[in-house]
């Protein structure tokens, strides 16, 4: 790639060569006092005739270095699926804490029997939005079920109507259930594959639209990196957050001309009830140690995962997640769109 070198860091002449890598100094000058006028004007002679160099339009682009501008989320609407406790609430909760009013979704009640964590409780959604109200933030609770789209599309409107707007949609509510393939039944299977994937994709249908009226929306999808690699026991679970990522990115594609990113936000193991219960602390014991352990403790799992982590965690808290989801949803991630960010606490190095 060619670097322009001319009048970048004082110099003079207009003969410097073409590849002349800009100066530190350079670099500074130009980020801060011009973008590409400065870069116009500091072009050799034999590259003036390339202009003029057009520039996106401002709400196309992450703009001008400011403080604080990949976590203000000032004046910002939100809403999180599966808030009610968990990532969701982390989510939403932080997102209060940098500015925005929150609608926390959550459908507080049984979805599968094949379900490992119990059901969240209304007791947890109230707490969800209380704890964004502490913050001075709007924050609303409401019971639905992502899998219902004519459900969904009603919430869109009435959150519209409240609000005027929706200026970010993370869709998280998810299930998981440890059933080998050759011993589930249809419905283990299907009911993963309705929350996790049909469901978010409904949530994505019926709020999108909203954005698209306005020109403007982040939408982050949450997978898992059990989406980017495969499951013993949880391969409905991880076909699920591994067609999240496909849904997200054809998203992305879709929905860019109208100001829209997508971006998928990939945990690894956190502490929620979707992962400490007996099932997921055996998967890490036989995962870590290659012995079946029947009961494992919490602390023996947390142990023998950590020997094996980069950062040497057995697994993280879901505030380690949800700093990532305020950056995805700031203006400085503006050209950021059908990416994948993994938070992983050390995975992310085993994995391609």
């Amino acid at each position: 790639m060619t670097s322009f070198g001319k009048g970048i860091s004082g110099e003079t002449g207009s003969d410097t060569p073409p590849n002349t890598p800009i100066s530190s100094t350079g670099r500074r000058t130009l980020l801060l006092t011009g973008g590409l006028a400065a870069l116009a004007a500091a072009l050799p002679a034999n590259a003036q005739g390339l202009g003029p160099f057009p520039e996106p339009p401002a709400t196309r682009m992450a703009g001008p270095i400011k403080p604080g501008r990949g976590s203000n989320l000032s004046g910002r609407v939100a809403v999180v699926t599966g808030a009610a406790r968990g990532i969701g609430r982390a989510i939403a909760v932080e997102y209060a804490a940098n500015g925005a009013d929150v609608v926390a979704l959550d459908i507080i009640g049984p979805i599968s029997t094949s379900a490992d964590a119990p059901p969240a409780t209304r007791a947890e959604l109230d707490e969800t939005v209380s704890q964004i109200r502490a913050y001075g933030r709007t924050g609303t609770a409401i019971q639905a079920d992502i899998r219902n789209i004519a459900q969904m599309r009603k919430i869109a409107d009435d959150v519209e109507r409240q609000h005027g707007k929706i200026d970010i949609l993370v869709a998280n509510a998810a299930i998981q259930a440890w059933q080998p393939l050759l011993h589930m039944a249809d419905s283990d299977w299907d009911d993963t594959i309705e929350n996790n994937l049909n469901g978010t994709a409904r949530t994505i249908r019926a709020l999108a639209p909203k954005m698209v009226d306005k020109k403007y929306g982040r939408i982050i999808v949450v997978s898992s990196m059990q989406g980017r690699q495969g499951t013993k026991g949880a391969a409905a679970y991880s076909a699920s957050k591994w067609a999240l990522i496909g849904l997200a990115k054809s998203a992305a594609l879709e929905f860019g001309e109208f100001g829209i990113t997508v971006n998928v936000l990939i945990p690894g193991l956190v502490a929620t009830p979707l992962t400490l219960n007996t099932p997921r602390l055996q998967a890490v014991m036989l995962q870590t140690t290659h012995q079946a352990v029947a009961q494992p403790s919490a602390e023996a799992a947390f142990r023998a995962r950590a020997k094996g982590e980069a950062l040497q965690v057995g697994w993280l808290q879901v505030t380690d997640i949800s700093p990532m989801a305020v950056f995805l949803a700031s203006d400085a991630a503006a050209m950021i769109t059908g990416g994948e960010f993994e938070v992983t606490g050390g995975d992310s190095a085993l994995s391609v």
